[in-house]
């Protein structure tokens, strides 16, 4: 079973822009980190939230459409699958029911002490996130 979806609004900046007048393909990458960490925040208890960091190990990105300086924009994830340290995100990017990207990342949770990568407990995962951890 998925958790349930997270999304955060979009503020596009005259900076975002590039040469092309559209949105630079790099801050796609800094909005998927932004509601990715933005669903940990919500939802982890602040134990855990205190306890654990995340790192991102892959992004696949699959852009449809541009955006532009004015547009309304959300960025859209689900947890779909926890995978000893690894957690397997989705995200869409969207203006309206425009798709502009599809972006599927692969993130590893580490100890915030000692760096090095730490599961999330069953606990956490069911109750948390509504997914059995593998």
């Amino acid at each position: 079973m998925s958790a349930s979806r997270f999304a955060i609004p979009i503020r596009i900046l005259p900076e975002d822009i590039d040469f092309m007048g559209h949105v630079n393909n790099s801050r796609y990458l800094n909005w998927v980190q932004d509601v990715v960490l933005g669903h940990w925040r919500k939802l982890a208890p602040a134990e855990e939230k205190a306890r654990l960091a995340w790192v991102a190990l892959k992004h696949e990105i699959t852009y449809r459409k541009p955006a532009f300086l004015d547009d309304e924009v959300i960025a859209e994830t689900v947890l779909e699958k926890i995978a000893g340290a690894r957690s397997f995100y989705n995200t869409v990017i969207k203006r309206g029911e425009d798709v502009l990207a599809e972006v599927q990342s692969m993130w590893c949770c580490i100890d915030a002490q000692s760096l090095r990568p730490a599961r999330i407990s069953r606990e956490v995962a069911e109750k948390f996130f509504g997914l059995t951890r593998d």
